[in-house]
């Protein structure tokens, strides 16, 4: 039946026709990870016996026909969404045995919903990797080409729907991790307005950037997840009032994009970039000029200073959210500290990765005294500058075709030992989360038989016309669903 080949919308088709139980659909998706996840380390736990209990009740909710589009269907979690009594890492030593007590709001939203969830995938630590290599747990690899990253920080969840070991996953995206991981993976991701996906329950990274969404095998799946995560939730201080509560469908026609200009920033496509990516890119504009939208040049100047700003606030926001971690409520602890400062020290110095560290340290250094205008107020400044950037181009056009990321997905450990290198790998997708603006990565082709992805930019809440515009696409080529050979048989 090829089960892992179907949509999400094919798969509550089975359910509901009860060709499948969702107990059967989910140990044929446990099967999958028990057999092919040993080569991909894109799960850190798997919890079978709560994914089948999940299931049970599901079957529960279609014969009795309180079932929605999702019931019944699995999902996998990136690891950074707290899970009652399911264990909770952000792939850091410093959790390796935490089990949360309550649930995050996009988990319990799910959850109520009747979705299975098969388990937490691998992560860069505590979401801070562009490749997630940085991982306690050891890094992911890309279904496409073990050698190679599956990007990050979302790379397990990537990893693993591209693998077709889940359907669909979560992510989350704080200077391109839903994104990246998905160009790389030859996925559509799309990180959402900042604000529009409870952030409750979200460990944190950098608190003004982070962003959940999805990761899935089209933009029709990614659509259906992400209408039933949004939404503003009272926990989260960071919840937009703004949000759009109804269900959307992917209705824009070939009619509606002849009223549609989309812009192509001339600052994206220079020698940064790689040449296939580029020819890609231009080559999926003939077929979106089929279809029927229109074209324009345009200029979003001052990019260039995108990645200075965002690794000046997210590491100053990081150096924050991560001062919790002090070895006495939660967490590692070191053993037999000598005093209150033994203990810190000590914690710290064996519970954080070296990635982490370096960013804990980049921000308390920006937020010192004497350094905090130099540095950080200086930063912010620049965030105003990119946002207004956006604003002058979207009210020009009404979206933007960008680049996801530089080059197709590089080798293990080749950009470890140059932290600028790594960071550079986030050129083109930083930029949108200073802003906090909606963009979705889409599948456009393959270079040396690596997925390439391109970003669609919107102005604020327009995620479902991003969404539109990409389902369009997909509906004229198939780079959405090719499936890397190795996993492509049951």
């Amino acid at each position: 039946m090829d089960i892992y080949k179907k949509s999400i919308a094919e798969l509550s088709d089975l359910l509901n026709k009860k060709i499948i139980s969702s107990l059967e659909m989910t140990n044929y998706f446990i099967k999958r990870i028990n057999s092919f996840d040993r080569e991909l380390n894109s799960f850190i736990t798997v919890d079978e016996e709560n994914a089948q209990k999940q299931a049970i009740n599901a079957d529960l909710l279609i014969a009795e026909k309180n079932n929605t589009l999702l019931t019944g269907i699995p999902i996998a979690h990136k690891d950074l969404f707290s899970t009652k009594d399911i264990l909770t890492t952000c792939a850091s030593k410093m959790l390796e045995n935490y089990i949360p007590p309550f649930d995050a709001t996009v988990v319990n939203k799910l959850d109520k919903l009747g979705m299975v969830k098969l388990g937490k995938t691998n992560m860069d630590e505590f979401a801070m990797g562009s490749s997630n290599e940085s991982s306690y747990f050891g890094p992911v690899k890309n279904p496409w080409d073990l050698s190679k990253v599956p990007g990050g920080s979302s790379g397990g969840s990537a990893s693993a729907v591209a693998a077709r070991l889940a359907p669909i996953a979560t992510g989350s995206d704080t200077g391109g991790s839903i994104r990246q991981p998905a160009a790389f993976c030859g996925l559509t991701g799309l990180k959402p307005t900042y604000g529009s996906v409870s952030r409750y329950g979200m460990i944190a990274y950098a608190s003004s950037l982070d962003q959940g969404g999805p990761i899935g095998r089209s933009a029709e799946d990614c659509r259906i997840l992400f209408d039933e995560i949004k939404g503003y939730d009272k926990n989260d201080p960071t919840s937009n009032h703004k949000v759009i509560q109804k269900k959307s469908n992917l209705k824009i026609s070939k009619d509606d994009a002849k009223n549609i200009t989309i812009g192509i920033p001339k600052e994206y496509f220079l020698k940064d970039l790689d040449k296939d990516i580029s020819d890609s890119i231009f080559e999926s504009i003939k077929t979106f000029e089929k279809i029927g939208f229109n074209f324009k040049d345009i200029s979003l100047s001052n990019q260039n200073l995108a990645i200075p700003a965002y690794y000046i606030i997210a590491s100053a926001e990081a150096s924050s959210n991560l001062s919790r971690y002090d070895g006495i409520k939660f967490g590692h602890r070191c053993s037999e500290p000598k005093n209150l400062e033994d203990l810190y020290l000590r914690t710290r110095k064996e519970g954080f990765g070296t990635e982490v560290k370096k960013r804990i340290m980049i921000g308390a250094y920006a937020l010192s005294s004497g350094y905090y205008d130099e540095y950080y107020m200086r930063a912010l400044k620049i965030r105003r500058i990119i946002r207004d950037n956006f604003a002058s181009a979207l009210n020009q056009v009404d979206y933007i075709f960008a680049p996801t990321t530089p080059t197709v997905a590089f080798n293990i450990g080749e950009k470890t030992s140059d932290a600028t290198e790594m960071y550079l790998s986030d050129i083109y997708t930083t930029p949108v989360n200073l802003s906090g603006l909606p963009a979705a990565s889409i599948p456009i082709g393959f270079s040396n038989k690596l997925p390439i992805g391109m970003q669609i930019i919107g102005n604020y809440f327009s995620e479902h016309n991003i969404l539109n515009i990409a389902d369009l696409f997909q509906k004229e080529t198939d780079w959405h669903l090719r499936i890397p050979e190795n996993f492509n048989h049951e």
